[in-house]
């Protein structure tokens, strides 16, 4: 790979997650209620969904797919952005309303989530920024943290219980994804040295996180499950892929040299250009 540090274009972001789930009535049932998601469309085994807007998710069913074991990687969880305070407190409201099961709150000093799984164990954040002029920064650098999440003043923001539950905000998107890998000298070489991505920061010896645009970020990888960890099974509950979107052909182009230079597998598809980090999790890089 080159040694030299690219820059991708800084209005790049996450556009769509693919995964793999085991009974799709049962998960469609899950995003449309639980969550908020609209389906946009449906064809055999495979459902698109979003918030009336772009496709945000695509859910490809597999009955009988295995799940992932505890020290593998891939999908750590993918995070869906509101856009605002409000609309956090009313992503909240629905899942109480549903009793669906959570596993976590925080604030993140930039962003206020939720956490929680999906019926096949998928896991899932639920989030808002915070305006960035709020971000905080010491000695130029971006600081976050896993603080307790104030929930009695998010629910004083939600919408009275009487009111109609709507779905997602049409402004939702896929704020970031957060991956579990093998290494993270190699990930960093890929996702910062290669695709041309920032380091925004690492946590101890475990985890870094990489963004475009001065975001916070974008890809959040992690060696939790183990340095070294193997891939999961193939066909396995999971991710397939998540894309990774450029504005413009132009530094889709650019991009495309960068990996085909780099000796990086390609496989055009349907969706966009298609290849695997050095922990082997699927992307799709595509211009919008």
């Amino acid at each position: 790979m080159k040694t030299s540090t690219p820059s991708i274009h800084p209005q790049t972001k996450i556009g769509a997650v693919a995964l793999t789930i085991g009974n799709l009535e049962r998960s469609l049932a899950f995003y449309q209620a639980n969550l908020g998601f609209q389906l946009h469309r449906r064809a055999e085994n495979i459902a698109h969904l979003g918030a009336g807007g772009p496709d945000l998710l695509l859910l490809h069913e597999q009955p009988g797919a295995p799940r992932p074991g505890p020290r593998s990687t891939g999908l750590y969880h993918f995070a869906i952005l509101v856009p605002s305070r409000r609309h956090l407190a009313q992503s909240l409201r629905q899942l109480a309303a549903n009793r669906t099961p959570l596993q976590g709150f925080a604030d993140h000093l930039v962003s206020e989530a939720i956490y929680l799984a999906d019926p096949d164990g998928i896991g899932i954040e639920i989030y808002r920024d915070r305006p960035r002029h709020e971000w905080p920064y010491e000695q130029g650098k971006l600081q976050m943290a896993t603080d307790p999440l104030d929930l009695d003043g998010l629910l004083a923001e939600a919408p009275p219980a009487t009111a109609p539950r709507p779905g997602l905000d049409p402004a939702t998107t896929i704020g970031h994804v957060h991956l579990r890998v093998s290494h993270l000298p190699e990930t960093e070489q890929f996702y910062r040295d290669l695709l041309g991505l920032e380091l925004v920061t690492r946590y101890g010896a475990m985890a870094s996180f990489f963004a475009a645009g001065g975001y916070h970020h974008h890809i959040g990888t992690n060696t939790w499950a183990g340095v070294g960890a193997p891939p999961p099974p193939a066909g396995a509950i999971g991710l397939r892929w998540y894309s990774l979107d450029l504005p413009d052909e132009a530094s889709l182009a650019q991009l495309r040299r960068r990996l085909e230079e780099a000796g990086i597998p390609i496989t055009p598809t349907a969706d966009g250009l298609y290849l695997r980090d050095p922990a082997g999790n699927g992307i799709i890089v595509r211009s919008t």
